[in-house]
């Protein structure tokens, strides 16, 4: 999904690619790894492939930490080898969600799922590299994956009404041409200026609910019912509060997170 978007907005700009699928490249396979930086010789590595499958991570932690975790010290030592900036994303669920106002890029991380805990084995291993950009995002939707939007639509399309959605947990949608934007603004800067490495947050405006999300994207065509997440238990715990604070990407992009809602739109139109 990110991958589409990013290759997207690359070659929209006239750079460069080389965007590998899983069948071309494993990324827990060092030598394969080691093999197609050496080939391409890039001068950015961005790292969309990730394990998910959130709830499942609870019985596959160790294949998602293989996947989200240790292929990304495999990259960073690539990275390293190639003098190449590495940007990985992460995620809000570093977090344990017991804030109640915006997560900081330095707020102290405590991941309630294996999933977390292995987006966070991969932060700390992208951060080995030199030169490396860990960008937190949260609440992804876009048209070339599966998504929560599309599966409220399935839901409408199967005769749903109303849909119980859960009104408990907030954070930011963020649609992924947008974040490939975000992810495209970064790398430039971050490739020539130290200043602008580390962790970073992008997620699209405003905040809000599953249950606010929910009936954005189903309009008129049914109703919503607000419910408890304890209502929907779940194998992995998800934070209650896992808004992202963007200040430092519009420090220094000087830009504006886009907004979710124009994101939907679109998504709508094209997936019409």
């Amino acid at each position: 999904m990110v991958g589409h978007d990013v290759r997207s907005a690359l070659e929209t700009r006239g750079e460069q690619v080389v965007a590998l699928s899983r069948s071309e490249l494993d990324i827990t396979d060092g030598t394969a790894v080691s093999d197609a930086v050496r080939d391409t010789r890039p001068d950015v590595i961005v790292n969309c492939a990730a394990y998910t499958k959130v709830d499942d991570a609870e019985q596959n932690e160790h294949l998602a930490t293989a996947i989200n975790g240790s292929a990304v010290e495999l990259l960073a030592h690539a990275a390293d080898r190639a003098g190449a900036l590495l940007v990985q994303l992460s995620t809000d669920f570093v977090f344990d969600g017991s804030k109640r106002t915006p997560y900081e890029i330095n707020d102290p991380t405590a991941p309630l799922s294996a999933y977390g805990r292995s987006k966070l084995i991969g932060e700390h291993a992208a951060m080995g590299a030199r030169k490396h950009v860990v960008l937190r995002t949260s609440w992804l939707f876009g048209v070339h994956g599966p998504n929560f939007v599309e599966a409220i639509r399935k839901q409408v399309r199967k005769g749903a009404n109303p849909l119980r959605v859960v009104d408990d947990q907030r954070g930011r949608p963020t649609y992924t041409p947008h974040l490939a934007d975000a992810i495209v603004r970064l790398a430039r800067l971050a490739y020539d200026s130290p200043d602008a490495r580390g962790i970073v947050h992008y997620a699209d405006e405003p905040e809000c609910t599953w249950f606010d999300f929910a009936r954005a994207i189903v309009g008129t065509a049914a109703a919503v019912n607000p419910v408890d997440s304890t209502l929907f238990p779940r194998p992995a715990i998800r934070p209650p509060y896992s808004v992202l604070s963007t200040e430092r990407y519009e420090r220094l992009t000087g830009v504006k997170p886009e907004s979710w809602e124009e994101g939907l739109q679109e998504y709508l139109q094209l997936r019409a």
